[in-house]
C-alpha cells in the first residue's frame, strides 16, 4: 500500500445539489469581511439559511435627501438573474477623485442589504464585499435619485470531513483554498483556517482546497504541533449563484509510544522517539514514557532512545485502528 504522506488515497466527493443550491437563498449571521485592496485572509462567518418570506427586496425608502445631496440606492445579487442579497454585505462609498496621495476617500459605508446614502453631486466608486466575493462600480449623482444593483458574480463551497467512515468534529480540521495557476496549484492562498461546515463565499472561477487533520491528542511533541501529516487536496470549480458541497475523507488513528523491556511491559521513561517515514523522512520527535500522536494511515519506523541506547521498530497505520506501539529495549541483531 502507498503511505499517505507519499500520495492521497483519499478521495473528494463534490456534490452539486440539483439544479444547483440557490446561494442567494441563504443569509449570513454576521460578516467578516475583507478590506478594499487589502483582503484579510481568514474564514467568513457560517450562514444560516433564510426564510422563503424574505426573498422579494424591498422597497427604496421614500427617505428625502438633504438639501443639496441626492440619495443613492443600491443592492447587490450572485449573479444577474438572481434575488437580492439579504445579508452580510459591506457597502463602502469612496469619492472617485483620488488623493495627491493617489488614494481614494471613503465617504459612506454601510452594512445594510439593501443601502441607502446621501450624497452630494458627483462621481463615486461604490464597492459591496460579501465574504471574499467583490464588486464595484462608479456612479454619477447629479442632483436626481439613482438606484444601482451590483452583480457579484460569486458561489460558495462548504466541506465536510470524514475520518474514514466517521464524521470529522470541525476543530480537528483545516482548510485552505488557493487560486491555482498553471504549474502551481496553491499560487495565492485566498482563505486559510476555514473550518468544515462554514459556507465560504466566494467570485466564480477555479480553486484548490487543501483540508490538514489536526492533532489535538498529541503528548510529549518537542516543539508545539497542531498539524499532522494527513493532508487531502482537491480542485473545485465554484459556480456563481450556486453551493457546492464536498466531502474529504482523511485516514488517520491515534498512537501511542512506549518503549518496554518486554511485550506488555511498564513503559521506560525518559524516552525519545523519532518517527519516520521508510524513506528516512522525519515525520515527529516526541519525548515521554508513552508520548501519542495522530498519524496518518501507511507504514513508519520508530527510533527510541533511552540512557545512550536505541531501538527501532517498524509499525503500520490503519485507519481508526487507535493503539500502542511498543519499542523492545533490546539490540538488533
Amino acid at each position: 500500500m502507498t503511505p499517505a504522506y507519499q500520495e492521497f488515497s483519499a478521495s473528494l466527493l463534490v456534490a452539486i445539489l440539483v439544479g444547483g443550491t440557490p446561494f442567494s437563498a441563504l443569509a449570513q449571521t454576521q460578516a467578516d469581511l475583507p478590506r478594499l485592496a487589502t483582503p484579510q485572509v481568514r474564514p467568513p462567518e457560517p450562514i444560516a439559511a433564510a426564510s422563503a418570506h424574505d426573498a422579494a427586496p424591498a422597497a427604496p425608502t421614500s427617505e428625502q435627501p438633504e438639501s443639496g445631496k441626492s440619495l443613492l440606492h443600491v443592492s447587490a445579487g450572485l449573479t444577474v438573474d438572481s434575488t437580492y442579497l439579504r445579508a452580510g454585505l459591506m457597502w463602502r462609498v469612496f469619492d472617485a477623485t483620488p488623493t495627491a496621495a493617489g488614494t481614494y476617500t471613503l465617504v459612506a459605508q454601510s452594512t445594510d442589504a439593501q443601502a441607502t446614502f446621501k450624497l452630494g453631486d458627483g462621481s463615486y466608486m461604490v464597492h459591496i464585499a460579501y465574504g471574499f466575493a467583490s464588486a464595484m462600480k462608479q456612479v454619477q449623482i447629479t442632483g436626481r435619485t439613482v438606484t444601482e444593483r451590483l452583480n457579484l458574480n460569486a458561489g460558495g463551497i462548504e466541506v465536510k470531513g470524514l475520518n474514514g467512515d466517521d464524521p470529522i468534529t470541525p476543530d480537528r480540521l483545516s482548510l485552505s483554498i488557493f487560486v491555482p495557476e498553471r504549474n502551481n496549484s496553491e499560487a495565492k492562498l485566498v482563505v486559510s483556517g476555514a473550518k468544515p461546515g462554514q459556507i465560504i463565499r466566494l467570485p466564480e472561477g477555479p480553486y484548490h482546497v487543501v483540508s490538514t487533520y489536526l492533532d489535538t491528542v498529541g503528548v510529549g511533541s518537542l516543539t508545539p504541533v497542531t498539524d499532522t501529516n494527513s493532508t487531502v487536496s482537491a480542485d473545485l470549480r465554484v459556480q456563481a449563484g450556486k453551493l457546492i458541497e464536498a466531502t474529504v475523507r482523511h485516514r488517520t488513528a491515534v498512537l501511542t509510544l512506549k518503549l518496554v523491556n518486554a511485550a506488555g511491559g511498564e513503559a521506560l521513561a525518559n524516552t525519545s522517539f523519532t518517527i519516520l517515514t521508510p524513506g528516512g523522512d522525519i515525520i515527529r520527535e516526541l519525548i515521554g514514557a508513552f508520548p501519542s500522536l495522530v498519524l496518518a494511515e501507511g507504514d513508519y519506523l520508530v527510533i527510541a532512545r533511552h540512557n545512550g541506547r536505541t531501538f527501532q521498530s517498524e509499525f503500520k497505520v490503519q485507519s481508526n485502528l487507535d493503539r500502542d506501539v511498543e519499542v523492545i529495549a533490546q539490540s538488533q541483531p
